[in-house]
């Protein structure tokens, strides 16, 4: 082989090398408030294990970089292997349950997030320690407590300023969050839905949004729906 062509071949696999590895900044980390999520003209689909605990669960622990872009799909030899986190499956099924229809026992949904954002982490994080460390943070953030400890609670219609709710996540973690609204199946109601913090690079401690993203917006006040009066699709169950 020609010298000058080997030397580009191996410039470019070592350019390639460097954007698949290139370590990102910290993660966003998500959680989801299921009343909200079914609240929609969607609707939702519990998970085969039942209906969920009235409490936030989890969406997702995404990498991203301080310039606003993200690593998605970072490795297609290492994907989701669910024998790497049997013992850790009763945790999921509670605190990172599957919502979307048809219903499912969370595997679908626990394989996407790992080939998409889990594995953009592996520098940090192996599968076993990227889905243990997301369980780890829901416990530590522990929001559901926090909003009762400031009088916020879900109910049926109930309003709270959006303020109210930032600040009692802030008293509780040290840290202010970044709230992302939905509406309700009317589309007439902004609703508290997910919940960002951040998280640094190692996954284990929450830090200060070097970024907010770009989540859809909330009014002023937000309803904290309840699930008592929603019913989900028709699902498999």
């Amino acid at each position: 082989m020609n010298f000058s062509i080997l030397i580009q071949i191996l410039a470019l696999q070592c350019l390639a090398v460097v954007c698949v590895s290139r370590e990102f900044d910290f993660y966003y980390f998500v959680q989801q408030w299921p009343a909200s999520y079914c609240d929609t003209k969607r609707s939702c689909c519990y998970p085969k294990t039942g209906k969920p605990a009235e409490d936030f669960s989890i969406h997702g622990l995404w990498p991203n970089y301080r310039d606003g872009t993200y690593p998605a799909n970072c490795d297609s030899v290492n994907l989701f292997n669910d024998s790497k986190i049997t013992d850790l499956e009763s945790r999921l099924e509670k605190d990172w349950p599957s919502l979307a229809c048809p219903s499912s026992d969370g595997m679908r949904f626990w394989g996407h997030e790992w080939d998409k954002h889990g594995t953009c982490s592996e520098s940090f994080l192996d599968q076993h320690s990227y889905f243990k460390a997301a369980l780890d943070l829901k416990n530590k953030a522990n929001l559901l407590q926090a909003l009762n400890n400031a009088g916020i609670k879900p109910a049926d219609g109930k309003y709270y300023s959006l303020e109210s709710i930032k600040d009692a996540i802030k008293e509780a973690t040290g840290y202010t969050p970044y709230i992302d609204c939905n509406v309700d199946a009317s589309r007439k109601y902004h609703q508290l839905y997910q919940v960002y913090m951040c998280v640094e690079a190692s996954g284990s401690e929450f830090i200060n949004c070097p970024l907010l993203p770009h989540g859809r917006s909330c009014t002023s006040q937000v309803e904290f729906p309840s699930f008592s009066h929603i019913k989900p699709a028709h699902q498999e169950l």
